[in-house]
């Protein structure tokens, strides 16, 4: 078989903020745009990775979602415990240094991880939880 992953997705509840977040501090292209108001699909992806991409999404918008759900969604994304992604670069300190500098919320300072991975973590706007691990 032969299989990629295309696209993953994380919610947001700004899409502005979202937008600002993945475009501006980790540069990542704009490569869709829909919706309007809150009820906007972004879709963004690293520069160079056509192919991989992230859709930014509201989190509660399907119609078999029911209130208590919602309301749970809701909860999680408050906390930091519904979406997250890992993603990877060469210079951990650099890429660390720069979101730091653009007021992100820091989780994690870089940190050499037991497991052999040296790691770091921000919260985007919506809360969800960003790693960024140092390839080596």
């Amino acid at each position: 078989m032969d299989i990629t992953i295309h696209t993953s997705f994380l919610p947001h509840v700004d899409p502005e903020a979202s937008l600002a977040f993945y475009r501006d501090i980790l540069g990542f292209e704009v490569r869709n745009d829909v919706g309007q108001g809150t009820m906007r699909w972004i879709t963004v992806g690293p520069a160079g990775q056509p192919d991989t991409s992230i859709l930014l999404a509201p989190p509660a918008a399907d119609p078999g979602i029911t209130e208590d759900e919602r309301r749970t969604i809701t909860e999680m994304m408050a906390k930091g415990t519904y979406g997250w992604i890992l993603l990877a670069t060469p210079d951990l300190d650099e890429t660390f240094d720069k979101v730091q500098a653009a007021d992100a919320e820091v989780v994690q300072e870089p940190t050499e991880q037991p497991y052999g991975i040296r790691d770091c973590a921000f919260r985007d706007p919506a809360g969800n939880l960003i790693r960024i691990q140092e390839l080596r």
